[in-house]
C-alpha cells in the first residue's frame, strides 16, 4: 500500500513548476527522508535504494529534486492549480533522470576517492614509521587502488548512460506493475 500524501507537509509543494527552482529547507528533506524511513520499514525499499534515496535526499539543493525520490511510494494527488482546479500529477522528465545518473556516477566517484586515498594513506604512514628509506611497498598499493578510481574517472559518460538507462528501466518496470494493479502509471511518476 502507498504511503499517504506528504505533499502537504512541505511549506511549497514541490510538484509546482514555479515552485521546482526554489532552494530547499532542510525541513522539506525531513519530509522526504520520512517517507523513506517508513518505506524501507515496511519493507518496500531494499538498504541499497533507501541509502542512494537518502543520499540525494540528503544532497537536494531545490524543491524539484525532492518529489521524484518519493513519488513511487506515495498516493499520487493532484496539485491544486491557482485557479482551483486540479492539475495533474507531476512525473519526472528526462532531465531529473540525467540528473539522477550524474548524482549516482558522482557517488561512485567519491566511493572510489575513498577505496584509493585509505589505503594509500595507511600503507605510506605504516612504511614512513616502520621502514623508512627501505622499499617502497606502499607504491604498489597505491598503483593497485588507482585502479578503480582511473576507471570511475575514464567512464564517467559511459557510466552515466548506463545509470540513465537502469533509471528508465526500473520506471518502465514500475510503469508495468501500475498497469497490471490497473492504476494509471503516469500518476505513480
Amino acid at each position: 500500500m502507498a504511503l499517504p500524501d506528504p505533499w502537504h507537509e512541505f511549506a511549497l509543494d514541490p510538484r509546482r513548476p514555479e515552485h521546482a527552482g526554489l532552494r530547499a529547507a532542510d525541513a522539506d528533506r525531513d519530509v522526504v527522508l520520512g517517507v523513506l524511513g517508513e518505506a524501507f520499514a515496511q519493507g518496500r525499499l531494499d538498504r541499497e535504494e533507501y541509502d542512494e534515496r537518502s543520499d540525494l535526499a540528503h544532497g537536494a539543493r531545490t524543491l524539484g529534486e525532492l518529489p521524484g525520490l518519493v513519488q513511487d511510494l506515495v498516493l499520487p494527488a493532484p496539485m491544486p492549480s491557482p485557479d482551483g482546479t486540479r492539475l495533474p500529477v507531476h512525473t519526472v522528465g528526462h532531465d531529473d533522470v540525467h540528473a539522477a545518473a550524474v548524482r549516482r556516477w558522482e557517488r561512485a566517484r567519491r566511493e572510489a576517492f575513498m577505496g584509493w586515498i585509505v589505503p594509500t594513506l595507511i600503507t605510506w604512514v605504516v612504511w614512513s614509521v616502520t621502514m623508512f628509506g627501505g622499499f617502497p611497498w606502499p607504491a604498489i598499493v597505491t598503483a593497485a587502488t588507482s585502479v578503480p578510481l582511473i576507471g570511475v574517472m575514464v567512464g564517467r559518460q559511459d557510466m552515466i548512460a548506463h545509470n540513465q538507462e537502469r533509471i528508465l528501466r526500473k520506471r518502465a518496470r514500475r510503469a508495468r506493475k501500475a498497469i497490471e494493479r490497473g492504476h494509471d502509471p503516469r500518476e505513480l511518476g
